[in-house]
């Protein structure tokens, strides 16, 4: 489901590339875009940047605390997040194009800690759903129990971000500009 969504979404953006420029659009006005153009010459600053949005705004706020509230809630909401991003990546002219050849990477290592987080959340909701899969006796045991399994899919994940925030950095910093202007 995971890269699926995202191919979905790169493939509409190409057809329709209307709709990755709104999507561009709304990150110019929310000033994300701003703010990934001062990051550009301060490699390690632009990181530990792309770890905390990846860590916050996708990790936490869209997949583990929906979860924790409602089982199974970080799914859809990930779910949107995989299918936006696809749209916003699409290759729509030659620059972009260029710079997916080492942002692949990047995608291949986040995603996949996107997933262990979603399979996590998944063992959360299983457990808060049927208690004795756990061996909960309640169902606040068994959101407990769950929690911890939800954790052990965190540190996994957590290297995972940080070799994909790094690896998306320089490489954005270092390699996409040699195949863009090449």
């Amino acid at each position: 489901m995971t890269y699926g969504l995202v191919v979905a979404g790169m493939v509409l953006g190409a057809l329709s590339p209307e709709l990755n420029a709104f999507y561009m659009g709304s990150m110019d006005a929310s000033g994300d875009s701003a703010l990934i153009k001062s990051l550009l010459s301060q490699p390690w600053m632009f990181a530990v940047t792309i770890l905390a949005v990846n860590l916050t705004r996708v990790a936490l706020v869209a997949i583990t605390l929906p979860s924790m509230i409602v089982p199974f809630a970080g799914i859809p909401f990930f779910a949107y997040f995989a299918f936006t991003s696809g749209i916003k990546l699409a290759p729509v002219n030659h620059d972009v194009t260029m710079s997916l050849i080492p942002h692949s990477l990047t995608l291949v290592v986040e995603f996949q800690a996107y997933v262990l987080l979603l399979f996590g959340a998944c063992l959360l909701g299983r457990a808060w759903i049927r208690p004795a899969r756990v061996g909960a006796t309640s169902r606040r045991q068994a959101w407990v129990r769950g929690m911890r399994l939800l954790g052990v899919m965190w540190v996994p994940a957590l290297v995972l971000f940080i070799v994909g925030a790094l690896y998306e950095a320089f490489s954005i910093v270092y390699i996409v500009p040699l195949l863009v202007a090449g």
